[in-house]
Formats: structure tokens, sequence, C-alpha cells
């Protein structure tokens, strides 16, 4: 698990320090009807990240996850896809090729490391039963929008022949360049959309990360209504400070949801967010609620 867990510095501080609140103190108030039934509607593929509770065992993260009616971990690599199954959970997106979010696609000094990486994933994810693979674009290090997107075709065009032929898809996070990831190429939907159609392929898609989108762009439904096709999974975070979907962040995720649902999505929908409560599994259920349309 060292490539998620490395790549997010916020996981040294998760529970330590944390104050015991009410169960009122974790609920939105626009999921409070939801809370009635504990039955999920079946509308979305729910999962979860695992990086989010690195602190947790995964036996215990698949446990909880199931008690909610999960179906799913997210960014979870072949050394624990073992734990998945015995649990039920599929590998909703899984990693473990990637070199790093800073080095990626766009920079052909790593092209040769990454098809090595890639070539032998691929098979892997295709022989476990699973259908998602994730990929970084990489910082821009002076890099111009052409020069980003020309490098990333020159390379991911090496690997594209091998997941259509397994059937796995290639999937590139957008991520916020402002917060959390500075520097990082792939940070708007104009160019994740712009390198999905150089490409061309229905193997490679984009992961829409809405926490990460709020902060970058905004327009989030207008913009999942407008690109959905390019998009083959999406992550969830309150804005601002990447914690619950509460009374405290700026999105109104019922909204959202219902927007993805209404496009026609059926992947999977998971929850990244860093639980701030002393009860994540409690913040976990809560917020699964709150998309659960």
């Amino acid at each position: 698990m060292k490539p998620e867990l490395s790549r997010r510095s916020a996981l040294k501080n998760i529970v330590a320090g944390t104050a015991a609140l009410g169960v009122s103190a974790t609920l939105p108030a626009f999921a409070l009807e939801p809370q009635k039934s504990s039955m999920l509607k079946g509308n979305v593929n729910h999962s979860v990240c695992r990086w989010c509770y690195g602190d947790t065992d995964l036996e215990t993260l698949c446990i909880e996850a199931k008690k909610i009616g999960l179906k799913a971990i997210d960014l979870v690599g072949p050394a624990d896809w073992a734990t998945l199954k015995k649990h039920g959970l599929d590998s909703s997106l899984c990693n473990g090729a990637e070199i790093s979010i800073d080095n990626g696609w766009n920079e052909p000094q790593y092209h040769a490391e990454l098809i090595k990486r890639y070539s032998e994933m691929i098979p892997k994810v295709a022989e476990a039963g699973y259908k998602q693979l994730i990929c970084f674009s990489g910082t821009k290090r002076g890099k111009d929008n052409e020069t980003g997107w020309k490098n990333c075709v020159e390379g991911l065009k090496q690997i594209i022949p091998i997941a259509e032929k397994h059937k796995v898809i290639l999937v590139m996070e957008l991520l916020n360049s402002k917060v959390n990831h500075r520097d990082y190429q792939c940070d708007n939907t104009p160019w994740g959309v712009e390198l999905c159609k150089r490409l061309g392929s229905e193997n490679f898609k984009l992961l829409y990360d809405i926490y990460h989108m709020q902060i970058d762009e905004g327009n989030v439904i207008s913009t999942i209504r407008n690109n959905h096709q390019y998009i083959s999974h999406y992550h969830t975070g309150g804005v601002p400070g990447r914690n619950e979907l509460d009374e405290t962040q700026e999105l109104y995720y019922p909204a959202i949801i219902k927007a993805i649902v209404e496009t026609g999505f059926k992947g999977y929908l998971a929850q990244e967010f860093i639980p701030k409560y002393k009860d994540k599994f409690k913040s976990l259920k809560d917020s699964v609620m709150v998309c659960d349309v």
C-alpha cells in the first residue's frame, strides 16, 4: 500500500488529537431523512479509498465496509486483493503500477519504467477480475499544455493496446494544483478530456475527483453533465478541508450524485475524505448515506 499512503502527507495526523463529538455533529442536516434506513437504494455503486483509513488494518476496513453496504475498496494493489476477495469486495480502482503523482506520463524520461510497470500490471488486474487501473499525468516542470499532451500520448499509446486486449481501463486522476498537488498537469477537466480525445480509446478515461475539481474549476454539475462520457470513476471529499460530507463544507452532494446517476453512470463512487471525528466508520456511513440518492 505504500504508493497511496505516501502520496498524501495528511495521513500522518488523521486520528491523533481529534475530539469526540455527539451523534449529530457528524451528520449533515440534509442526510437526516436517509439515515432512517440502513438499506442503500442501489442506484450508486459505493466504495471507499483505502488510504483514508491507513491506520486501520484492511481486514477491519472490509468488515466495516460490508456492514455499510459498500461494494468495493479503492486504491488497493495486488498484495491485498486476496483480502478483498475473502470479503466479497471489488478493487474498484487498482493501483501499484504508477511511480508517483509527480513522475507521470507527461515526462518521457519515465516512459520506459512506466511502460514496464503497466505492461506487467494490466494482465494482473484482468486476471483478478478487476477493470480499472489508476495513472497520473505528472507535474508540469515548465511544460506547456501541448507538450504535456504530446508526451502523455507518446507514452500511453504504447500500453493502451495491452489495456484494450485485457479489457482494463487506464484511469487518469484529475487533481487540484492550487492546494494539494502544486504544478500537477492534469488539473482541469478540459485538459483531461483533450487527452482522452487524442488517445481515442475507450480504455482510457478520467477519474473525476469532486473535491479536487471544486477547488480548481468549480461548476461541478455542469462539467460532469458535459463530459461524463470521458469519466469512468468518481471520488468525493468535503471542501474545504477534505473531511466529512457534512454541514461544514460548501458542496451539496445529493445534487451532484443525482446528476452523476442521471448520466447513466454505472461505475463506482468512492469516498475519499479524511475522517476528523472519533467514530470514523460512522463518518463513512453518514457520507455514504448523503451520496445514496
